[in-house]
């Protein structure tokens, strides 16, 4: 057990230092450019049962080097931002990171999910200075709006409650829910651009 809970510390010590690099980036672009991409991250570690799970729905022994090979989302991060152009903002940022690599994008923000579901979902690496070695663990990455999060959340606690049985007409109107939240956001974006250049055309008094 004592191997198993060190092993899985490696996970929640890559995710601090994910949380903390983009909470420096944030705070810079903030500074630079009086405007902060991120509202908020929410974070989480797998825990043991559920990581269990997964390796027996794969048909895997429960060991932790399956653990190492077959599941990459133990580590994870949630990255709430006010409007599209953010998420690929952040996105171009967690990219220039030296240290960091992208392992794996799925766009479900250019290619919805046929569910409606948006969200940018990325596998990094991220190198973890331990007292004898460094280990490259991953973490995953969602970057999604404050209304593609209300969504989410939204459609997880109703197919929760139907066991993923949901009937054909909820699972329809949740699809043209998700068409509303993507045709808000892009109303949103666009009011923010008005108010922006309306903004820059405003000269400060001498």
């Amino acid at each position: 057990m004592k191997s198993w809970a060190h092993f899985l510390l490696t996970y929640k010590f890559a995710l601090d230092e994910v949380g903390t690099k983009l909470q420096i980036l944030n705070e810079e672009f903030q500074f630079i450019h009086d405007y902060n991409p991120i509202e908020h991250m929410k974070t989480r570690i797998k825990s043991a049962e559920s990581i269990a799970a997964k390796l027996k729905r794969k048909n895997l022994e429960i060991t932790m080097d399956n653990t190492r090979s077959y599941i990459r989302d133990i580590a994870g991060i949630r990255i709430i931002c006010s409007f599209s152009t953010d998420i690929y903002r952040i996105y171009d940022m967690i990219c220039s990171q030296n240290d960091v690599q992208v392992v794996q994008t799925k766009d479900y923000i250019k290619h919805p999910k046929p569910n409606g579901y948006q969200s940018l979902h990325l596998i990094i690496q991220i190198p973890v200075f331990l007292t004898n070695r460094i280990e490259h663990v991953p973490v995953e990455i969602q970057i999604r709006t404050v209304a593609m999060d209300f969504w989410a959340s939204l459609e997880h606690k109703i197919y929760y409650k139907y066991n993923e049985g949901v009937p054909a007409e909820i699972r329809q109107e949740l699809k043209d829910t998700a068409d509303l939240i993507a045709s808000l956001d892009a109303r949103m974006l666009a009011l923010n651009n008005e108010v922006q250049s309306q903004k820059a055309l405003v000269k400060p008094e001498a």
